[in-house]
Formats: structure tokens, sequence, C-alpha cells
């Protein structure tokens, strides 16, 4: 058996004490006490009159010291939950598709996003004093890259990532009343924890706080409510109205005083009806029944308010809701409650201490409004509270340690801008690269250095009351230096052969209209181009190999027909096939290029394989002859053309042939010269050394004489 709990739970209306001892790994209640306050001294679970509150306090302890023949000094408590503050907060940091391989980046962007929540909660502060709130704990709602939402952040490549977290927080002010009503009952405050959290932890275990449910306390003054979800408490909140709103109707429809009409509703929700004199003297009994139908509109309103609320906390209807606290016994209002939710009733339900499965029910009232008391000793007990004092950089921080506390959480109290503590990056260039603007980030900047009593730590590090923790931050990043080869990567080049003469093309640099070689260091503002020469034309342009190459086809008119003239047209062979100027080259070509040259009436009739002449070669006299005859006749116009004349482009030709006629033996005589000197009248003509006359006809290979006689 280890020594008695003794728990306190302090309520807008009454204070109610209780004793545990834990059993075989099981709670057993002792004794309990409840007294009612004798005046408004707490409002919405906040202690108004610290003197009023504590005579309570000491009230409820001397009666349970008296029953159990010893005296307390020391007692658990709890805040209310009404008090905490839920906040949502991010924080981002750019990446420069630098990914993040270190957890202790990703554990100070969390931090970070945590400080946003304290510092966005200060703003709501008349003060504006961060320091007025403890953060009691915070959950990671999702990470973030280049805003679509990803599982780790580890090893991610992109632009930001960002950290979305959801953040509670306790103002101290609720802390330091209640340790000060406990000064003057002379009582040390040995645990503390918050409502919500008490109920919820001996109602819905940590295997079930991944479900959407909502827990509702409702109390005399306010019904608290606090939302689990994704394995943690995510919101907090209170309505302004609760029990004492049902007392009241009860009050005014059968003129009762406010305390007679407490007892009234608490005497026919545990008997079923209960008698009564009004004001007047007169007495009637009222029953279950009819108390539901007379206090129903209060009891709608009741359940509207806490629907609303469960609403704007959870923006949907929760899985279930589970009531506890005394005015939980509101009739019909579980089926109101279900009805505004638009859920079963069977998952609005009632809970009371019979539903705490590590406790020994024997002599335990079994009714939801002892859930809290009940759950506060257990929750104190299992996960206590304390202060803790550390020095962060020789400032002293004191913390409330409702969670293990860690390096982080003492940076965040200590009000250190998390996210100046590592180093700035460095600064970066902005260069244009091929028209297209790009940004080129510096170096990041060191992460912070961190000691634990002169240890090397990180931000998850988990300390303990008096703790000495400094820091270091970290150097700043240096500005971006890379080269144009480590910018652009290594640069393509191929070999082609032109005239069998290889040529290799290597990519060109220019960097502000100047050509640069690879090892150029890139400068902030440099506009950077870069080409290869890949076409045909380039290559013989800027190499200057054909000047004013054009492959402009070479045309003219003749006969009222287009003809393209090919000596009058450049002609680009590539591996021995025709090619344009503009078509790309591959590694290891060949290029070939026949330049046009000036057409003649001979390249049109060898184009059109057309002979000029018809020609005869003979022998005259032992000497070569050659005798022509025109086949064609070319014009321009009106002007005959020889076939050495050149060809305009566009001209506008006519071609006639004529008609092939026999050569005969007197046609020699135009092409060759006779000494008439030997000439005497006499003479005989001979073909072949045959005797011939000169209108023989004669062909090629013929050999012919003339000769004279004495």
């Amino acid at each position: 058996m280890g020594e008695p709990i003794f728990a306190l739970d302090i309520g807008t209306r009454s204070v109610t004490g209780i004793i545990l001892e834990s059993l075989d790994n099981k709670f057993k209640v002792i004794d309990y006490y409840m007294k009612e306050h004798t005046e408004r001294s707490m409002r919405d679970g906040q202690i108004h009159n610290v003197v009023a509150v504590a005579q309570v306090i000491q009230e409820v302890k001397e009666k349970l010291e008296e029953r159990a023949g010893s005296p307390f000094t020391k007692t658990c408590v709890a805040a209310a939950g009404r008090s905490l503050k839920t906040v949502e907060a991010s924080a981002s940091i750019s990446l420069h598709h630098h990914p993040i391989t270190d957890l202790d980046v990703i554990k100070h962007l969390e931090l970070t996003a945590v400080q946003h929540a304290q510092q966005t909660l200060a703003k709501k502060d008349k003060n504006n004093d961060y320091n007025n709130y403890y953060c009691v704990g915070y959950s990671v709602l999702n990470y973030k890259l280049d805003q679509e939402q990803i599982g780790s952040l580890i090893d991610q490549s992109g632009e930001e990532a960002t950290v979305e977290i959801i953040a509670t927080f306790l103002p101290k002010i609720v802390v330091e009343s209640l340790l000060a009503a406990l000064r003057r009952a002379d009582l040390d405050m040995e645990a503390l924890t918050l409502e919500p959290i008490a109920a919820i932890h001996v109602l819905i275990p940590e295997s079930m706080r991944r479900l959407n449910v909502a827990l509702v306390d409702i109390g005399a003054g306010t019904s608290d409510i606090a939302i689990t979800d994704r394995g943690t408490v995510v919101a907090y909140g209170m309505v302004p109205i609760a029990g004492d709103e049902v007392t009241e109707a009860i009050s005014d429809h059968y003129l009762l005083d406010f305390p007679k009409a407490e007892e009234t509703k608490r005497a026919i929700v545990n008997n079923g009806e209960y008698t009564v004199a009004d004001i007047l003297g007169f007495e009637s009994v009222i029953t279950y029944e009819t108390l539901a139908k007379d206090i129903a509109a209060s009891v709608e309103r009741l359940a509207e308010a806490i629907a609303t609320e469960i609403l704007q906390l959870n923006a949907k209807a929760p899985r279930a809701i589970m009531l506890v606290g005394g005015g939980s016994l509101t009739p019909n209002l579980t089926t109101n409650l279900a009805d505004k939710m638009d859920l079963p009733h069977n998952r609005v339900a009632i809970r009371g201490s019979d539903a705490i499965q590590n406790l020994r029910h024997e002599g335990v009232p079994t009714g939801p409004d002892f859930v809290t008391p009940i759950g506060i000793a257990i929750a104190a007990r299992q996960n206590p509270v304390h202060y803790v004092s550390v020095t962060v950089n020789k400032q002293v921080i004191r913390l409330f340690e409702m969670k293990q506390l860690t390096i982080g959480d003492c940076l965040i109290q200590a009000g250190i801008k998390l996210n100046k503590l590592y180093g700035k990056p460095g600064l970066a260039s902005i260069v244009t690269i091929n028209g297209k603007e790009i940004t080129l980030p510096g170096s990041f900047g060191k992460a912070p250095q961190i000691y634990l009593n002169n240890n090397a730590a990180h931000v998850d590090d988990l300390i303990i009351d008096g703790d000495e923790i400094e820091f270091v931050a970290g150097a700043d990043g240096k500005p971006v230096q890379t080269t144009l080869k480590e910018l652009i990567g290594e640069a393509p080049s191929m070999t082609i052969f032109y005239n069998k003469k290889p040529y290799k093309l290597q990519t060109d640099f220019y960097v502000n209209g100047s050509i640069k070689n690879s090892n150029y260091s890139i400068k902030d503002g440099d506009k950077v181009t870069w080409k290869q020469t890949r076409t045909i034309r380039a290559f013989l342009q800027e190499r200057n190999l054909v000047p004013s190459i054009t492959t402009k086809p070479f045309t003219i008119r003749l006969n009222n027909h287009s003809i393209t003239l090919t000596t009058g047209t450049t002609r680009i062979l590539v591996n021995n096939e025709e090619s344009a100027l503009d078509d790309t080259l591959k590694q290891n070509d060949r290029i070939e290029v026949i330049l046009a040259k000036q057409p003649t009436v001979h390249d049109l009739l060898q184009q059109l394989d057309k002979k000029a002449l018809n020609k005869v070669t003979v022998t005259f006299n032992d000497e070569k002859v050659i005798l022509t005859q025109p086949l064609v006749r070319i014009k321009r116009d009106e002007d005959l053309l020889s076939i050495e004349d050149p060809i305009q482009p566009h001209d506008v030709l006519t071609l006639k042939e004529r008609k092939i006629e026999p050569f005969i033996f007197q046609d020699v005589f135009r092409y060759v010269h006779i000494d008439l000197t030997k000439a005497n009248g006499k003479f005989k003509l001979l073909k072949n050394n045959l005797p011939t006359s000169f209108d023989e006809k004669i062909i090629t290979g013929d050999k012919l004489e003339i000769r004279w006689e004495d």
C-alpha cells in the first residue's frame, strides 16, 4: 500500500476533497468530502477571491484530516480546462532544393511554429507578454513540402518546407492563484494537472485518443469541453452555462429559492420524484417526467450552446460525446445533444466513476460528478506536474512541467527567437541563363551549438530541475560560389568532317556578351548564354569555310516550262546525300559543298541530255577534220545564243531542235585550206582510196583526199 493521495477539485460551486490509495496497480477511494462556496469567489474556473476559496479548502482539508486521523500537508489539484488556450500555427524554411538531413532542423522548425503560436496568443494579452503563458504541449498536425502534405521532411527536395502544429497554453495567473489559495490553507502543491486531461486520462486511454471524441464536463457555472483526435487532445473550450441554468429554470417555474431549487433537482434526478413547498406554502409532488417537460426549454438551450461550441472547435460532429460532472444528469440532455449533433442517441452518454477501469469500485460514488476529482488524484499521481527551474545563458527560467520538458521548451519560455539561432543563409546570386532568371542560393547557415551542463546537446534532449543550458548561435552561410562548369555541367562536343578534314564542335559560353571559359566564376546579375554549332549553315558560316553560302535555286523558263539549273545552285551533301543548310549535324557527319557557278547554254543542254552539235570526224589529205552541224537553236527573246553564252536567273528561253542532215564530201572544204598554187584544173577525189564525187556522203572515220594531176 502506498502513501494516500489527497486531491482537491476546486470548482465554481464547490470544493471536493478526495483521498485515494494505490493497491495492486489499482486505486481505492478512502474518503471524500464536498463543501459549497458561501459566495461567488470562483467564476468560470478562475479564483477571484483567494481568501474565500482558501477558507473553503481549509474546511474540506480539516474534515478529511479529522476522519483520517492524520494531517495533510500537500495536495494534488487541477487547473480548469476552460482556462486553456489552443492555437494553431506554422513555420516555414526555404530549401532551394537542398534537402533536410538533420532531425534537429525539423525540431527547430516545430519549436519555431510553437513560438509563433505563443506570439499570436501574446498579441491578445493586454501586456502583449508571451511570458504570461505556459506551453503545456503541442502536436504536429502536418508536414508540408511546397504546400503539399508529406509524411516526413527528411531527405525531401523542394523549395520550401513547412510544419503546422497545434499548441496549448495555460495562463500563469491560473496557477499562481491556485498556489496562493493552497498556501493560505497550509498546503503545498504536490502535483498539478488539467481538469479535462484528468477526466480524459481515466476515461479515454491513449490508444483510443486517435478517435475524434468530445468530453464535456458540465459543472454548475460552466461546461468545459475537450476534444481528442489524431492521438492527442486537439482543442479545449467552454460555454458559460451549465447546471445553474437548469436550477434557475426550476426556481422560476416552481417558485423556489435557488438553494431549494438545486435540492429539488438533485432529489428528483436521484429518486424519481420529490415533494416540495413553494414560497406560498403550497406543496406539490414533482415527478421526473414532469420536471423534464417543465425545464425542456432550458435543457435545449444548454444542449444548443454545447453543440455550437463543439462544432466551432471541431468543425464537424465528433464520433461520440462523453458527459461528466453533476450537470450531465440533467433530464433529456443526452438526447437533446445527440439530436443537435445529428448523432445516434447511443453516441452521447453519461460516464460515471464506474467507467474508470483501474479503480476499485466498492464504496465509491458512482455518479459523473466524481469522475473529475478521482481523475485529478490518479492523473496527478501517474503524470505529476511540477515547477522546474533552469538557466538559459545565465537567465533563470521557471517552467510548468505538464510533460517531459526539453531544451526546446526552455528556449521558448526564455523568449529565444529560434529562427535566429540558425545562421543566415549566404547571399544568393540572381543570374539569367539563356533568357531564364534563376536564383543561386548561398550555403546554409550553421546549426547552433547547444550545451546542457557543459555537454553538447540537442533541442529535444530532456531536462530536469536545476539544469544549465547554454547556446551559441550558428555561423552565417557563405555567398554562392560557382563556375560556369559547375552551374551548367559538362558541355557536349562532337566531331564532323568537311572535305575530309576533321572539325571538333564545342559549346561556347557567353557571359554578358563576352565568351568565357568553363572556369569563369559566376557573379550576381550575370547574363549567361551558351550555344553549340548544330546546323550545317552555322558550321560553314562560323568558320568562314563558304562565304555568303546560299542554296537558293537557279530557275529559268524554257519553252514555257520552269527549269532549275543544278550548276547554278549550291548543293550540300552530307554522307553523300542531299541536305539543307538548316539540317542538324550528328557525330562523324561528312560534309561536301558543291558551289554554284555561272550556267551556260552548254550546261542547260547537258542537263536536258540534248546534243548541241552533230559531229563527224574525218581525215582530209592526212589531216584530222571535225565537221559540225547544230542540232538546236536557243534564243533569248530574238537573240540567238551560242553554246558558250551564259544564262541568267529567270531568263525566258526558247529551244528548237533541227533534223540531222548527212555530211557530203564537199562540206569538208568549209573546214580546210586548199593550196591552189599546185592546181592545174585537173584533180581526183578519193574516199578511202576509192574515186568519189563531191556529193558523196561521208561519216566519221572516212579518209578523204584530193589529188592534183599533171
